[in-house]
């Protein structure tokens, strides 16, 4: 059957009836509510149903696949929005009609096969790799799908396959079609060029200040300040606390000798290891009853080991390795198993565990107190400074007050500038900047609450609101930019009075004289550009742009004024390389079966039942 199948495909009446079947992609269209559909019926293609089962089972999976892109799942009105049940349509009623096909065509799949697919279906696999009944039954469960659903539905999408695989799965690109998309992909050129630059050109006449000023008049949206405002701000947290504490001598001794036990560092070990194999492993046991130092036995077998740090016992994650290694001499190695094989774990070197000294833990210890101390008060200094704000007081007061640092900075709308503030983190930066926006001078300004438990408060001093700048102000710019414009415009004069010396026959070299440079010979190139880079993309299309004698100008990724002569074309030869060849060939393939699995549904006939539909949308809705 599928032989015959084939063989129709390729003859004169089946290429005539795939004609029209694509002709028809220009009449689809879908008919809405028809009164010949049941009420669990969703759409119709010819002589296929597509029932409401069918349809949420699809639309429950593609709505699982865009929450995985997207993250949430979408509500309704997002799925409507994004078109997912119409793409859902679309795909429901393209197998439906290639189904229909296939049993037009006598196409079916015998329960031996079906239970073939099955046992290799990976969905089904158990924990050994084989199929696994209970694993059939709890996806099924999970899919709301029963065994004769399951069955039908694999039934339906071999018989499509079959019916693809016949008339698409010999389809071939021609040698010519191979050999023109490897020219175009692989023909290289070589070229004469030459860059016209600031120094080919003379230098611009200053502007005056008549035309600055019609400059900037022009351009003012271009030079505008930004508002800014400037804010005092205080940042209460246990770390900013703190700072401000002071812990006596007798204090950080009294803590160091409670807690010196605990400050000690552990012993730590350089380990090094490296994977054998059987061969390596004799020559290392050899060499460990021999003792042969472990550097001797790996570079006798040409290896190099993986240095895996200085680590104390408890950092091993290994603990085969962590064993092996902290039961060792220094210069030791152990040979353990790995999950490769065997593996040979060598200690380098050794640091002991240590008691640090007092002087040595003072600043840690200090510091523990501190902020030991500033978590017991920040509650209540919290409520002090709230307190001092209810009342008016300014925030240069209330840090004074409590010892604590002022930050004051020029903010714009980005925030960039509240990085004064210490351990600002970047989600709270434009929260804090959006407050200082929505601040009005002279009214108070709640507290905003910071990540690490953390408060800020801040004060409006001043806005500066966006203006147009004045000459005076930007006169620097003003005249950089007329400067570059008017170079801008002489060199795109000088590249086009050359190529126009090109056209009439003049040569490239003495083009190039006349303007104070020398043509450069290219590496060869693609259309894509050359390997070392020299020449870009852009420039690479335009010299491909002609024949063996095309030249022309092109201005480069980079800015620069290229004039160019093509002087050499070296052709592809042959087809594309295999890899490549079959990429296309399936890129093919998808092309020309989309346009027939559309021609086919299109000449089925969608019609959609448009009250089943929205039910089957509502019991959707309902369930969120």
């Amino acid at each position: 059957m599928l032989d015959s199948l084939r063989g129709f495909a390729k003859s004169w009446p089946g290429k005539v009836m795939g004609a029209f079947l694509l002709v028809g992609v220009a009449g689809f269209g879908i008919n809405n509510v028809i009164t010949d559909l049941g009420t669990n019926t969703v759409a119709r293609v010819g002589n296929e149903e597509i029932n409401s089962r069918e349809f949420l089972r699809a639309y429950q999976d593609q709505m699982n696949q865009v929450a995985q892109r997207l993250g949430s799942v979408p509500t309704q009105q997002e799925a409507v929005s994004l078109g997912i049940p119409s793409m859902v349509l679309q795909s429901l009623a393209q197998d439906a009609a290639l189904s229909q096909m296939a049993n037009n065509f006598g196409l079916g799949v015998s329960e031996q096969k079906l239970s073939e697919m099955l046992r290799e279906d990976p969905s089904f696999a158990g924990t050994l790799g084989t199929f696994d009944p209970a694993a059939f039954s709890q996806v099924l469960q999970m899919s709301g799908m029963t065994e004769a659903e399951y069955f039908a539905d694999q039934a339906k999408a071999a018989e499509r396959q079959q019916l693809v695989l016949s008339l698409f799965g010999d389809t071939k690109l021609s040698a010519t079609a191979s050999n023109l998309v490897n020219r175009y992909a692989a023909d290289q050129r070589t070229m004469d060029y030459f860059v016209i630059g600031n120094t080919n050109i003379e230098t611009p006449a200053a502007p005056t200040e008549e035309e600055l000023a019609a400059y900037l008049t022009e351009h003012q949206a271009e030079y505008r300040t930004v508002e800014t405002r400037t804010v005092q701000m205080l940042e209460l947290s246990p770390a900013s606390l703190a700072k401000t504490k002071t812990i006596s001598d007798e204090a950080i001794a009294a803590e160091y000798e409670r807690t010196k036990a605990s400050l000690n560092t552990p012993e730590a070990r350089t380990i090094q290891q490296v994977v054998l194999n059987p061969e390596q492993v004799t020559a290392f046991e050899a060499g460990q009853v021999a003792g042969t130092p472990f550097e001797t036995l790996v570079t006798d077998a040409g290896l190099t080991p993986t240095d895996l740090g200085t680590l104390a016992q408890s950092n091993v994650t290994d603990a085969a390795l962590a064993s092996a290694a902290f039961g060792l001499p220094q210069g030791g190695f152990a040979i353990i198993d790995g999950i490769g094989g065997k593996r040979a774990i060598h200690v380098s070197a050794i640091q002991p565990a240590r008691e640090p000294t007092l002087a040595e833990a003072r600043d840690q210890i200090a510091q523990n107190l501190a902020l030991s101390e500033a978590r017991n008060e920040v509650a209540d200094v919290l409520d002090q400074i709230e307190e001092l704000r209810a009342a008016f007081q300014p925030l240069t007061d209330i840090a004074a007050r409590f010892n604590l640092d002022l930050y004051e900075a020029d903010v714009t709308a980005g925030g960039g500038e509240l990085s004064v503030v210490p351990d600002l983190n970047d989600t709270d930066r434009p929260r804090v900047a959006q407050a200082i926006f929505k601040a009005e001078e002279g009214k108070l300004t709640p507290a905003i609450q910071l990540a690490g438990s953390a408060n800020l408060w801040f004060d409006l001093v001043k806005i500066e609101p966006s203006r147009d700048q004045t000459l005076d102000e930007v006169r620097e710019q003003v005249t950089a930019a007329i400067t570059t414009e008017r170079s801008n415009a002489a060199i795109a004069e000088a590249q086009d009075a050359a190529v126009k010396r090109l056209d009439a026959g003049e040569a490239i070299a003495d083009v190039a004289a006349s303007l104070g440079v020398f043509p450069q010979l290219s590496t060869q190139f693609t259309r894509f550009g050359s390997e070392d880079q020299t020449i870009d993309q852009t420039v690479a299309s335009a010299a491909f742009a002609g024949g063996e004698t095309h030249h022309g100008a092109a201005v480069s990724n980079s800015g620069e004024h290229i004039v160019f002569q093509v002087t050499a074309v070296t052709p592809a030869e042959g087809g594309l390389a295999e890899q490549a060849n079959a990429s296309l060939e399936n890129e093919v393939r998808i092309g020309i079966y989309g346009d027939f699995v559309t021609a086919v549904r299109d000449e089925a006939g969608l019609r959609i039942n448009e009250q089943a539909l929205q039910q089957s949308l509502s019991l959707l809705t309902g369930a969120q």
